[in-house]
C-alpha cells in the first residue's frame, strides 16, 4: 500500500484558501462559477488550482464534502428517529432543500443520479445513493413503498423535485408540497 505523502504547510495554507474561495464563488455564481476568479481570490495561480483540483467536479466535491457527509448522516438520524417511510419522506425534504440553498450543490449531487458508471459516480454522489438506498429498502420492509421502486429512482425524482421547486419559487413550501406529490405516486398499493 502507498503511503500518501502529507501536505507541506504552504501546500495545505493554499488548499484551504481555495476551499474557501470556491465555496464562496460557488454561493455567488452557482457551479459555473470562474476557476481563474476562485484561484485569484484564494491568491493563488491558476496552476496551483489544478494541482489541487484537476477538474471542476473534484472542486465542487471538496468543497462541499462536509456539507454532503452531514445529509447523508441525517439519514441515519432519522432512521433512527422516525417509522421508514416518514424518515424517507422527512429526508427527500431536507435534501431538496439543501440543494436549492447551496448554489452547485444540485449539479454535485447530480452525480448520484447518473447511470452508475464508476467514472461518473463521485464520493458524494456515492455517500448520497448509500443514504437513500438505506431509507428506500427500510420503506418496502415496512410496505409503504413500492417494492419496484430504485433507490436511485429516489434520487432521480429528488433532483427533478429540487428543479421543479427552484422554477416555482425555491422554498421551502414547494419542495414539501413536490415530495408530497411525489411520494404519494410512489407510496405502495394498501
Amino acid at each position: 500500500m502507498a503511503r500518501v505523502k502529507p501536505m507541506r504547510a504552504d501546500a495545505r495554507r493554499n488548499y484551504e484558501r481555495l476551499l474557501k474561495a470556491a465555496a464562496e464563488a460557488f454561493a455567488e455564481h452557482g457551479e459555473g462559477a470562474s476557476l481563474d476568479d476562485i484561484a485569484r481570490r484564494a491568491g493563488v495561480g491558476s496552476g496551483t488550482l489544478y494541482r489541487h483540483f484537476p477538474t471542476r467536479r473534484a472542486l465542487l466535491e471538496a468543497a462541499y464534502v462536509d456539507r454532503v457527509d452531514a445529509l447523508a448522516a441525517r439519514a441515519g438520524e432519522l432512521a433512527d428517529e422516525l417509522p421508514p417511510g416518514e424518515a424517507l419522506v422527512a429526508w427527500l425534504n431536507e435534501l431538496c432543500v439543501g440543494t436549492l440553498q447551496v448554489r452547485g450543490m444540485k449539479a454535485l449531487l447530480g452525480s448520484a443520479v447518473t447511470d452508475g458508471s464508476v467514472a461518473a459516480v463521485t464520493a458524494c454522489g456515492t455517500q448520497v445513493r448509500h443514504a437513500a438506498t438505506r431509507l428506500v429498502r427500510a420503506a418496502q420492509r415496512e410496505g409503504t413503498l413500492r417494492a419496484d421502486v430504485e433507490p436511485v429512482d429516489v434520487l432521480r425524482l429528488a433532483h427533478g423535485v429540487a428543479t421543479a421547486a427552484e422554477l416555482a419559487n425555491g422554498d421551502g413550501d414547494s419542495v414539501r408540497r413536490y415530495v408530497s406529490l411525489l411520494t404519494e405516486g410512489l407510496r405502495a398499493a394498501r
